[in-house]
């Protein structure tokens, strides 16, 4: 009982709270979305700036080359069908079944890749997801040991793709998360010019969705206008083309290293001025 009440019994809380995040007139705040630049004003009354998940859209992705012309072949990916691509981690939150309920509502040939590893959350999502997947009777390719931060080669020889490497062959990006700080794989997705399938969590509601971007939006559940939306779009490439360049245009404009810089060199003034 004398250890229990160790832990159940203490001023750590009391020192977060009154230290963390510290307040003192010789800082300044920098936060990833509204919703954090809200609360850090209401629970501690102080300002931040935001600055969101960024990409250089100043300079191009790079074009697809010789390196990537086996990797549908090694995914197992005929001609003739869909690259539905998940690039996130195997997590409750990112919802990844309803990237499986997607691809088999679509009722077009199509391989749904998930291109991250499960994490660090236990397995027990996994396991549901697998046996969801062996219901729908949608093809679904696990790729984590072929993508990877960067290109290499693994012990048995075989190529490994870089994560950037994932989106070329794609032709539809699924990011239907429940929950993000920002969202780092929409904006990956943008930048490598992707049309994209997403759940309106409430960060993309807040900071992203006023933005203007063109994607195909859903709300916790995926309606038939949605399947029927995703469908007419992955046969109508002229609009794909169109979607996609006025994505890039709008990241530019907000998600890109040049506006980084700009929020940067406001926090260093703000910084120096606290002095």
């Amino acid at each position: 009982m004398g250890k229990i009440a160790i832990f159940s019994w203490g001023a750590a809380d009391d020192y977060l709270r009154t230290a963390f995040p510290a307040t003192h007139g010789s800082m300044v705040h920098a936060v990833i979305n509204s919703f954090g630049q809200s609360q850090l004003a209401l629970r501690t009354g102080a300002s931040s700036i935001i600055v969101p998940n960024v990409m250089d859209f100043e300079t191009p992705p790079p074009v697809a080359d010789d390196y990537l012309a086996d990797l549908r072949q090694r995914l197992g990916i005929e001609n003739n069908e869909l690259f539905l691509l998940q690039p996130t981690r195997v997590i409750p939150r990112k919802r990844i079944e309803k990237a499986v309920e997607l691809a088999k509502r679509l009722d077009l040939p199509c391989t749904l890749v998930i291109s991250h590893e499960s994490g660090d959350e236990g397995g027990v999502y996994l396991n549901y997801l697998k046996k969801y997947i062996e219901d729908m009777g949608v093809k679904t390719i696990f790729a984590d040991d072929i993508f990877k931060s960067h290109r290499g080669q693994a012990d048995d020889g075989q190529k490994i793709y870089s994560l950037a490497d994932a989106h070329h062959p794609a032709d539809l990006v699924t990011y239907p998360s429940s929950l993000e700080g920002f969202g780092n794989a929409f904006v990956e997705a943008i930048y490598y010019r992707k049309p994209i399938v997403v759940n309106t969590y409430d960060i993309y509601k807040l900071d992203i969705q006023p933005k203007g971007f063109e994607v195909i939006e859903f709300e916790d559940y995926l309606t038939e206008d949605t399947v029927n939306q995703t469908r007419n779009l992955l046969s109508d490439p002229a609009r794909i083309e169109e979607m996609v360049e006025n994505n890039y245009k709008i990241a530019s404009q907000h998600y890109s290293y040049q506006k980084l810089e700009i929020l940067l060199d406001t926090l260093i003034k703000l910084c120096l001025s606290a002095v």
